[in-house]
């Protein structure tokens, strides 16, 4: 038989979840997000279950993101099917679930965390990152844009971090992800296993089980270095809070230098629907509720399902033949119009509404 693709225990208290594909870097399958579905909420009511611990396996990712390339080939090979509806849906849902979830939520990110899997990370009460942690958001590369509550939590970094991070796909490591409060703690690969017996033998009952988490990962947690975050966002903010694409672009040449020369290449490989799109999400979601902002962003993912969007040339280019020559429409800034952006952001007819 095949292993499962994730794996659930419950061990001297705590719920522990492995995401099990480390060949595919423990990229996000509709499977894993169903038995997710299916376990979670039975492990909330558990008292037995003080909090939840995820991990990845293997010695890579945490987890690099959602299964996009298995995502495209279902929705190529069965075009009528459901998956481009039940994908996002369940995956939504998830996120808010952990988002809400009663318990301590603590993420060990030993490796990638990218994309689908930030929203596994980022919404919980504790991410602790290695020295092997590696950060992106780096949907706009795939025609897509920044989901799994992107909207919410880049709307909230430091001045234009969010913006910045999220049209360029910009990595970052422990020491920036601690700066900028992605996760909240730099703990070594070496001492992981020492931690969790740590929060197995503790007693985190109680309306301050938080605080008792935090305390325990204070003791094991250490220095992860200097940041190269704090100095580079004056030119973050002078150029990244510009009202729209096409001023981002003029202000980047106005900087010149080594770094906007950089970051103005990376914005003219990507797919410009997609970064206007991902502007506008952004603004919309930076003061919406986070039920409000996965509403927002499940019609923006409907949008992009449909048939010609960039999404299935990004993967196409990027994943599928590897070209790396995807052939956006429109190709150019100029060419997206606000009509275009707006479309992604009206009512579908399956809404994701949450109670």
């Amino acid at each position: 038989m095949a292993e499962a693709e994730i794996l659930f225990e419950v061990k001297d208290g705590l719920g522990v979840i492995t995401l099990n594909r480390p060949k595919a870097l423990n990229s996000l399958s509709h499977r894993m997000i169903l038995e997710m579905e299916r376990v979670l909420p039975r492990w909330e009511k558990d008292d037995a279950i003080k909090a939840v611990i995820l991990r990845g396996a293997g010695d890579r990712a945490f987890c690099a993101g959602g299964d996009v390339t298995g995502l495209y080939r279902e929705m190529r090979d069965n075009p009528s099917g459901t998956t481009r509806r039940d994908f996002f849906r369940d995956e939504y849902i998830v996120n808010r679930r952990i988002y809400r979830f009663a318990k301590p939520w603590i993420s060990m990110i030993d490796g990638i965390d990218m994309g689908g899997g930030v929203g596994l990370s980022v919404h919980g009460t504790h991410s602790i990152a290695t020295e092997k942690f590696l950060f992106a958001m780096p949907e706009t590369t795939i025609g897509l844009f920044p989901d799994v509550g992107g909207g919410y939590f880049l709307s909230r970094l430091p001045g234009a971090l969010g913006t910045f991070l999220a049209l360029t796909s910009h990595r970052l490591k422990a020491a920036d992800a601690v700066w900028a409060g992605i996760v909240q703690a730099h703990v070594p690969s070496a001492k992981l296993g020492e931690l969790q017996a740590a929060l197995a033998a503790a007693d985190l009952s109680g309306p301050d089980g938080n605080r008792k988490v935090d305390k325990i990962v204070g003791r094991f947690a250490e220095d992860p270095g200097v940041p190269a975050l704090p100095a580079l966002m004056q030119d973050i903010d002078r150029c990244f809070s510009a009202e729209s694409l096409s001023e981002i672009v003029a202000k980047l040449k106005k900087r010149h230098g080594e770094w906007a020369d950089r970051q103005l290449a990376a914005l003219m490989k990507l797919s410009p629907t997609s970064m206007a799109i991902t502007l506008e999400q952004l603004r919309r979601c930076a003061n919406r509720s986070f039920e409000d902002t996965m509403t927002i962003e499940y019609r923006m993912s409907q949008r992009c399902m449909q048939e010609g969007h960039d999404f299935f040339e990004g993967v196409r280019a990027l994943l599928i033949d590897k070209d790396q020559k995807p052939k956006w429409n429109p190709s150019n800034i100029e060419g997206v119009t606000q009509a275009m952006v707006d479309e992604h952001f009206k009512p579908v007819s399956n809404d994701l509404f949450f109670d």
